[in-house]
């Protein structure tokens, strides 16, 4: 069966954790789409690893796929999997052969463009790693594929045709000096020996065949969405959004596995209990003004700057109108909710339950990021709750959860229409409350 793990929100919501909670139970988790952008941490017996490219399951010995979808560094990749082997972990990762694959002038043109963007309403405060350039030569048609490596006459090929065009872009367009990053010969030398590498190591395959007949044999496969519902390059807030789909239809279109097989298994939404975010745009819960000191507390608590970027984030109340939309365009049948704990022994606690937008009352993000900037937040109070033992709630399970945050909980789940699956109280797998294992279903 499958089990696919979307973020509902805008990144951060904490889908590592839940993907090594269930990756147990997986045989292959594949990351579907984005980059070395999709900072994920995961938390093993007091041990933390940071990720931003290797799947999460690879912590727990799960063979792990970076699919078509995704855009792969393989300077990134290959550092994240030696980092992984120094702390005594043999993690068994494969690239799709139709992966593409960031190359150094991407991330060179990425940080101009940003750079140009800075000052203007446009910026969507990218992490700078090339992933939307790798993109908009992919929608080119100049792109460089993983399958490219293998084969040094095509891989020399594809150079030759796309390096010019960039060292023009960057040299006529921006004014910049270029280097080997724009070098034909010296990008041929090292992305060759990368190609070698990838066949020395058996670390490509064709996602599609392998991840089918893995499914014929009976395998669990889990995909892991990165980045987050309201960031998706079609059903987010354009134009602050990620250039892939982390949506659940990407676990599809990004792996090569049929949409009818993913349909038929699990989809769970991850949601942050409060609102997070990293970057520029609209937030109408966000809290400003009188209720900074209230996001400074709750960004320090709960640990809330970039795993890639180190940027702190925006904090802001439970935003009810983006779940309802990801819940629709996703189809959860279960929600995981984390970071609970960090709402405890607040002095208030609120919801955006609707949105305001010219007198009107609106359920649901309206499609136009200008429009949603537009709205003012309905909020909802809620009883807040103590400080417990999160430790000891973890060990007794739901029903240890204070009662006030139980209420919340099924607040949420009423409102997207899908049953809890887990609250996270905590970073380690070990704190968080189970009470559905989605493979069990």
């Amino acid at each position: 069966m499958t089990v696919t793990i979307v973020g509902s929100q805008l990144g951060d919501e904490g889908k590592g954790a839940l993907v090594d909670l269930w990756g147990g139970d997986a045989d292959i988790v594949v990351r579907y789409q984005g980059g070395d952008n999709a900072g994920h941490t995961v938390v093993e017996g007091g041990e933390e690893y940071k990720l931003s490219l290797v799947p999460s399951g690879a912590v727990r010995d799960k063979v792990g796929i970076l699919g078509n979808g995704c855009v792969v560094n393989p300077r990134t990749l290959f550092d994240e999997l030696d980092q992984l082997r120094e702390r005594g972990l043999d993690p068994d990762v494969r690239v799709a052969r139709r992966a593409h694959i960031i190359m150094p002038y991407h991330r060179v043109l990425d940080g101009i463009e940003e750079e140009a963007k800075s000052d203007s309403s446009l910026d969507a405060g990218t992490t700078g790693r090339g992933i939307g350039p790798t993109y908009e030569d992919k929608a080119g048609r100049r792109g460089i594929r993983a399958g490219d490596l293998l084969d040094p006459e095509v891989l020399r090929e594809r150079l030759e045709y796309v390096v010019p065009q960039k060292k023009a872009l960057a040299e006529q367009v921006f004014g910049i000096e270029t280097g080997e990053e724009f070098d034909v010969d010296a990008l041929y030398e090292e992305y060759k020996e990368i190609g070698e590498r990838f066949q020395s190591e058996d670390m490509t395959v064709n996602a599609g065949d392998y991840l089918g007949e893995r499914l014929d044999d009976g395998a669990n496969l889990m995909f892991e969405g990165a980045q987050g519902t309201s960031i998706d390059i079609d059903h987010g807030i354009y134009p602050y959004v990620t250039s892939s789909n982390p949506t659940a239809g990407g676990a599809s279109t990004g792996s090569g596995v049929g949409p009818t097989v993913v349909g038929q298994g699990e989809v769970v939404g991850i949601v942050k209990a409060y609102l997070s975010r990293v970057g520029t745009g609209p937030l109408p819960t966000e809290l400003t003004g009188d209720d900074e000191d209230l996001a400074d507390y709750i960004r320090e608590k709960g640990g809330e700057f970039g795993t890639v970027t180190g940027r702190p984030r925006r904090i802001g109340w439970l935003d009810m109108p983006m779940l309802r939309h990801a819940a629709r365009v996703n189809g959860f049948t279960g929600i995981a909710v984390n970071h609970l704990d960090v709402l405890a022994g607040l002095d208030e606690i609120k919801v955006g339950h609707a949105y305001d937008l010219d007198g009107e009352e609106l359920k649901t993000m309206p499609a136009t990021t200008e429009r949603w900037g537009d709205c003012e937040p309905v909020l909802k109070e809620f009883d807040t709750w103590p400080e417990v033992d999160w430790t000891e709630v973890a060990d007794d399970g739901y029903d240890a959860i204070p009662a006030a945050a139980r209420d919340y909980l099924d607040y949420v789940s009423d409102e997207v229409g899908a049953p809890v699956y887990a609250v996270g109280v905590g970073p380690d797998r070990a704190e968080t409350v189970e009470l559905t294992n989605p493979f069990d279903n």
